[in-house]
């Protein structure tokens, strides 16, 4: 796809950040500095115990909204746009008709845990060593697969539809592309086409054995493009000039990019909405013995990052929580001033596992509990146990990604929301016993789809310009007695053992 512009006389890259619980758009400069942001939240559904569903209109309208309010705000003229970057929610998925541009049902999102039975079902029948060996995932509803196979099943003459070739699938930067340009491309990057448990990591194709084992029909897939390159133009229509999209990366991987994990060895962890643990395995595909995924990273530059990836399904959501379900506090900002009121968690345990858990168990039947309560445990209490959940949760999936690599990290990068509280990185430094970096730019994930786009409109250099554009801003090193360390840990484990296979 080539389009003919003056990079000269552009000065910004916009990135739609395309959240669980929000859309965002962010205006970068040429030194990676953000010059605006706007976000909105939308609503979430949950028509069952184990739902959760997005109106696939609201992910569209917000990010359009979000955009078109950064530009007014900052009075950029469209034509100082050099690019956009492009980053989502991962798994969540969205099926709708290439004629119409009508989704058939909501989007169904990563979190969603209907599929779980079907998973059974497969792994009681024996393919989850396949499905593993070419992906790189484990069997779960947390992946797109199953969730496109319930749609076509459960929605009258899907199936017929999408056999004819009337119905497309998309993870949510495809649907993205597709109305931010009018239906003219219809793709996906590899990063997110390695979360749908159709695609082979290995070969770098949609895999046709695997698409008959869910019943779906190839011809429902996007194309598969780089994650860095130009790949349609967002329409004049709707920015008054028509901008080209030039970079497409799964919120992880993106924030991985962002953090300047370049390398080999290099990790960071994001604590968003779920909290994911990413090390960065170079360009070899490393199959993980001990429950985490084996993703690609990104493709740039006719390369391909590889990366071991452990997720955690409840980080800031439990937050939003205690916000908004509990009302323990106004803002979610407020759970660190809340925990400061007690000196420790008074002996309480929180395993959130509201949908199940994730790495490194991936147990769908689990479910959130609180443990050691008693007339003396306060509010403060639980905001502690919180807060410690989520380090605590963020600890399993490091022990087993430094199983798999034999490497033992001397830091770990960080982003996100909640990597703005001090609390909570303290005793992520404690908990791992190794030093954390917090960036200057916490919106790692918007940068990296920022670094992505201006990579492939020579925007910015090249990644060792990228490597300067981020610094680390504050370091926490490690403050906890070893006994103290293996004293806490043996009792969250006990805490996770009694919560799992709760719902049978």
């Amino acid at each position: 796809f080539s389009v003919v512009l003056n990079y000269m006389k552009t000065s910004y890259i916009l990135a739609f950040d395309q959240g669980t619980s929000s859309s965002r758009a962010i205006l970068f400069n040429s030194s990676g500095q953000i010059i605006g942001s706007a976000q909105r939240e939308f609503k979430q559904h949950f028509p069952n115990s184990g739902w959760v569903e997005h109106n696939p209109s609201d992910i569209y309208n917000t990010s359009l909204s979000t955009a078109l309010d950064v530009i007014k705000r900052n009075k950029i003229n469209p034509k100082e746009i050099n690019s956009i970057g492009i980053t989502n929610q991962r798994e969540t998925t969205v099926v709708w008709n290439r004629h119409t541009g009508f989704p058939i049902y909501n989007a169904i999102v990563w979190q969603d845990r209907r599929t779980a039975d079907i998973c059974a079902q497969l792994k009681k029948q024996g393919h989850a060593e396949l499905i593993h060996q070419k992906t790189g995932l484990v069997l779960d509803a947390y992946f797109s697969a199953t969730k496109i196979q319930w749609l076509l099943e459960n929605v009258s003459g899907a199936l017929e539809q999408a056999q004819n070739g009337d119905l497309l699938f998309g993870t949510v930067d495809t649907w993205l592309v597709w109305n931010l340009t009018r239906g003219r491309s219809f793709v996906t990057d590899s990063s997110n086409a390695s979360r749908t448990m159709l695609y082979n990591i290995h070969t770098q194709q949609w895999d046709e054995d695997l698409c008959r084992l869910f019943n779906i029909p190839l011809c429902m897939l996007p194309e598969v493009v780089p994650s860095s390159g130009i790949v349609g133009e967002a329409s004049s229509g709707l920015f008054g000039e028509r901008i080209p999209i030039a970079g497409i990366a799964g919120d992880q991987q993106a924030a991985t990019f962002g953090n300047a994990c370049f390398k080999k060895g290099e990790m960071k962890n994001t604590y968003g909405t779920g909290c994911f643990m990413m090390f960065n395995t170079g360009e070899q595909a490393v199959q993980s013995q001990h429950k985490l995924l084996t993703t690609v990273g990104w493709s740039v530059n006719n390369k391909t990052n590889y990366m071991l990836e452990g997720s955690v399904f409840m980080a800031g959501a439990l937050i939003q929580w205690l916000r908004d379900d509990l009302k323990i506090i106004k803002q979610a900002p407020d759970i660190e001033a809340l925990a400061k009121t007690e000196k420790d968690n008074g002996g309480v345990y929180f395993v959130p596992a509201f949908t199940g858990l994730g790495a490194p168990y991936w147990d769908p039947h689990a479910r959130g509990s609180l443990f050691g309560l008693n007339r003396g445990t306060s509010q403060g209490h639980i905001a502690r146990a919180a807060l410690e959940a989520i380090a605590l949760q963020s600890y399993d999936v490091y022990h087993a990604m430094h199983a798999d690599t034999q490497t033992k990290a001397q830091t770990l990068r960080v982003d996100g929301g909640a990597a703005d509280n001090n609390l909570l990185l303290q005793w992520q430094a404690d908990i791992l016993d190794i030093a954390i970096e917090r960036p200057y730019t916490l919106e790692t994930t918007a940068l990296g789809a920022a670094f992505l786009a201006g990579l492939a409109t020579v925007f910015f250099d090249d990644v060792e310009q990228l490597m300067e554009l981020n610094p680390t801003k504050r370091v926490f090193e490690p403050d906890m007695a070893a006994t103290t360390r293996e004293g806490t840990l043996e009792r969250w484990h006990e805490a996770v053992k009694r919560s799992r296979s709760w719902v049978i």
